[in-house]
Order: structure tokens, then C-alpha cells, then sequence
């Protein structure tokens, strides 16, 4: 560890080959893993667990107090997986009682000026741009981009494969495989590239679409959508994980598709 000018708290568990930059704080009670660079000026506090191979870029502070009034001093966590790079000034805060740990995947990439508020779940190959923020108790699915100053409401869910155009307030939740973007926030499409580029083939893609011309292009509440869509497409893991992202969001899902 390379370390001159760092500070670093005696019960803090950091593995041998750690890179730690000067002017950095780490608190007690702190885990990190192997291969893990933490640039210069970072504080880490009590409760990270930061995994293998990542890189905590200058400026970032993980697992601060959440800004949450009803938080009284409960032990809880932040937990970060492999291989993510936190870069210029991000914070992540710990959770509250309600989950008791905020979690980041593996393989996220969080850009400068990200904001991850407490109890929030996130998942693997993730990919929030410069100044997106996610209130408290938010769900976001794998292989999910939010473009620039996107701002997540407090317990919305967004849905693995999804994009989220820049500049989007999002009030609803936002179902899987899905372009969103406008205001207010709506489908404006499915996320073909994301998912050609993740190997789905041509017709897994059509299906997708399908469905979510149903759903969003006809003229059904969801819950008739819903029906219509069990009814006529077949049975796939891509099918059912919409239908229940649907039945199980508690926000209520974005609007479909309209014209100005």
C-alpha cells in the first residue's frame, strides 16, 4: 500500500496489494478487497465493503451517513462489488434500518457527481453518467444506463437492460428492455441496441417489442394488457420477468408512448 500521507484506522481490513493515494480517510470497520486503487482525497466511513478490483477515484465518500431524519446511529453497510470504478466526487451513503445496506454491483461504472442515497439496491454492469442521482430505497436492475443528471424518485424500480434518456426526472417505475425518456417520462421505445449488443437475437428483440406494443401502444389499462399479452405470446423468461415487473411494481409503471 502506498500510503504516506493517508490515514487509515487500525480496524479497517484492506488486503496486501490495496493502492491507497495520499490524503485519503478510511474509517473503522471497512473492508477492501484485493487489486482495489483508492485515489487521492477519498473517504471511506464506517460500514463499506468495497470488493476486488475496483477504483474509488479522488474526491468520492462511500458509505457516509444517510441524509435521512429518520436514521438514529443503526450499524448498516454500503456493499460494493468487483471490479467498479467510482469516479471524481460520487457519494454513496449507507442504509437505514429500513434494509440495513446500500448496494452497488459488480462491474458498475458510477461517473463524476453521482449521488446513491441509502437503501438502494443496485445491480451488475451498470452504468449511471455524470451527475445522476437516485433518492433513497430505489431498485435498479443489471445492465442499466442512466444518462446525465437523470434524478430517480424515492422507491422507483427500474428494470435490467433499460436506458434512461439525460436529463429525465423519473416518477414511475421503468420496466425492463425499455428506452425511456421525455417528460413526463414515457416509452419512447425498446432498447435494440443495448440488447443486440448484449446478444439477444433479432427475433428475442421483435418478441420484446411485441409485448411492449401491447402494453404501451394499444389502448388496454395493464391489467387487460397484461391478460392479452399471457394469452397470445409465448411463454419466454423475457415475457414473464415484464409481466412481473409489472404486477409488482408499487409506483405504478411510466406512461406509454404519446405525441406532443
Amino acid at each position: 500500500m502506498n500510503q504516506p500521507l493517508a490515514y487509515i484506522h487500525p480496524g479497517a481490513k484492506i488486503a496486501r496489494n490495496v493502492v491507497i493515494e495520499p490524503f485519503t480517510t478510511i474509517h473503522n470497520n471497512v473492508t477492501i478487497g484485493s487489486g482495489t486503487w483508492i485515489g487521492s482525497n477519498v473517504t471511506i466511513m464506517e460500514g463499506a465493503i468495497i470488493g476486488e478490483n475496483c477504483k474509488i477515484f479522488p474526491g468520492a465518500v462511500i458509505s457516509a451517513m444517510p441524509q435521512d431524519l429518520k436514521y438514529d446511529g443503526e450499524e448498516t453497510t454500503t456493499v460494493i462489488g468487483n471490479n467498479v470504478t467510482i469516479r471524481e466526487c460520487v457519494t454513496i451513503n449507507r442504509g437505514t434500518s429500513d434494509r440495513m445496506k446500500t448496494v452497488i454491483g459488480d462491474n458498475c461504472l458510477i461517473m463524476a457527481y453521482c449521488h446513491v442515497a441509502h437503501d438502494c439496491i443496485v445491480g451488475d454492469n451498470c452504468i449511471f453518467s455524470n451527475g445522476s442521482t437516485l433518492a433513497g430505497h430505489t431498485n435498479i436492475g443489471d445492465n442499466v444506463i442512466l444518462a446525465g443528471m437523470t434524478a430517480i424518485h424515492q422507491f422507483c424500480s427500474i428494470g435490467d437492460h433499460a436506458f434512461v434518456t439525460g436529463g429525465s426526472l423519473v416518477r414511475k417505475d421503468v420496466p425492463p428492455y425499455v428506452k425511456a425518456g421525455r417528460e413526463p417520462l414515457s416509452y419512447v421505445g425498446i432498447n435494440s441496441v443495448g440488447l443486440r449488443r448484449r446478444g439477444f437475437s433479432v427475433e428475442k428483440i421483435r418478441e420484446i417489442q411485441n409485448i411492449y406494443r401491447i402494453l404501451f401502444q394499444s389502448k388496454y389499462n395493464n391489467s387487460q394488457a397484461i391478460r392479452i399479452i399471457e394469452a397470445e405470446m409465448e411463454a419466454s423468461s423475457e415475457r414473464d420477468d415484464i409481466i412481473k415487473f409489472i404486477q409488482n411494481s408499487q409506483r405504478g409503471i411510466m406512461k406509454g408512448y404519446f405525441s406532443n
